[in-house]
């Protein structure tokens, strides 16, 4: 059975079902679930708890002996199974098949697994868990989304702020949830019920913001260039490697070509946008950004990229020395401003 995380209260409220699978990248939301899951249990009984984490020396006889058996009190139990890898291995799998075929009545099992690859989710036993329990994929808070999770997050500890203040704890906690919770918690405790004024939103919320150099390209697609400012101003500060910002960058543009060439000859964008693979927010944003380039733009932009590697490697000429970071960031404005 598959379950939002936004219905797990109202379904906990019901029955506790035997076997919860909770899979996410996103860290806080996934603890988050986990909680209700165990004061859940906690309130129906369940007192005894059993925490595995699956390691590299971890025996998976452990997992059916924790099922099979029973306390020394004769209380209801919650097994907790961690596989932070995502991938249990061969034995895992089978071992997983097996335990959800025979789940004791007595006990309720959680496992917690981080977001699993397409060929992963393909496998025999996440099939098994998806059947055998209820099984929550959590999806990562993109960054559109953030303002409105700020904002739900808010009125939960009934407060609330305008949109430039939320626009700005967005700017700062970016790619970092679990410190958005804390920035937001903290203005609950400094502030009353009620709505924030832009003031007390500057003065308490901190920079905490944690750039991905894969999220780039969104800044690049959308033309939001104040938010490639900062994400490159922000990996750079953190000490992102150069070569690797570099080449998601240029490989974003090659993309780009690629598909503005295509349709260019007359084929369909959407045609061009499955045989390459993209899919999801970007593919949101790809087709925008196809038809705000110009061909020349993205060939241009091809070229000054080659030209930014050979300033990474020192191999550019003396009379063409310069600071990449900063060609880099002239080079994502060209294409963000088409």
């Amino acid at each position: 059975m598959q379950l939002r995380a936004d219905a797990l209260e109202s379904h906990l409220a019901k029955a506790l079902a035997p076997l919860y699978v909770i899979t996410s990248d996103e860290h806080l939301l996934a603890l988050e679930a986990a909680d209700r899951i165990r004061k859940a249990a906690r309130a129906n009984g369940y007192s005894e708890r059993e925490v595995l984490v699956v390691e590299r020396s971890f025996k998976w006889g452990a997992l059916l002996a924790a099922n099979q058996s029973q306390s020394l009190f004769g209380d209801r139990k919650l097994i907790e199974l961690r596989i932070p890898t995502g991938k249990p291995g061969k034995d895992g799998g089978q071992a997983l098949q097996e335990y959800v075929g025979g789940l004791n009545p007595d006990n309720v099992t959680l496992i917690t697994l981080p977001k699993l690859d397409w060929q992963t989710q393909k496998a025999a036993w996440v099939a098994a868990l998806q059947q055998a329990g209820v099984y929550i994929d959590i999806p990562l808070v993109e960054r559109a989304q953030l303002p409105a999770w700020i904002g739900a997050r808010l009125a939960a500890q009934k407060q609330s702020a305008d949109r430039q203040s939320i626009d700005f704890i967005a700017d700062r906690v970016e790619g970092n949830l679990l410190a958005a919770h804390q920035e937001l918690q903290k203005l609950a405790l400094l502030h009353p019920e009620g709505k924030l004024g832009f003031e007390q939103v500057q003065d308490a919320v901190l920079n905490v913001a944690r750039y991905d150099v894969f999220k780039l390209n969104e800044a690049m697609l959308s033309g939001d260039t104040a938010r490639l400012v900062r994400m490159i101003e922000g990996l750079k500060g953190e000490g992102e490697a150069l070569p690797l910002v570099l080449w998601a960058m240029a490989e974003e543009i090659r993309t780009l070509l690629k598909i503005k060439s295509g349709a260019a000859q007359g084929r369909p964008i959407g045609m061009l946008l499955k045989e390459y693979r993209i899919w999801g927010p970007r593919e949101r944003l790809m087709e925008p950004a196809v038809k705000r380039l110009r061909l020349s733009t993205l060939e241009t932009a091809l070229q000054e990229a080659a030209q930014i590697d050979k300033m990474v490697k020192g191999l550019r000429a003396r009379a063409f020395a310069g600071d990449a970071w900063d060609a880099l960031l002239q080079l994502g404005l060209k294409v963000a401003r088409g």
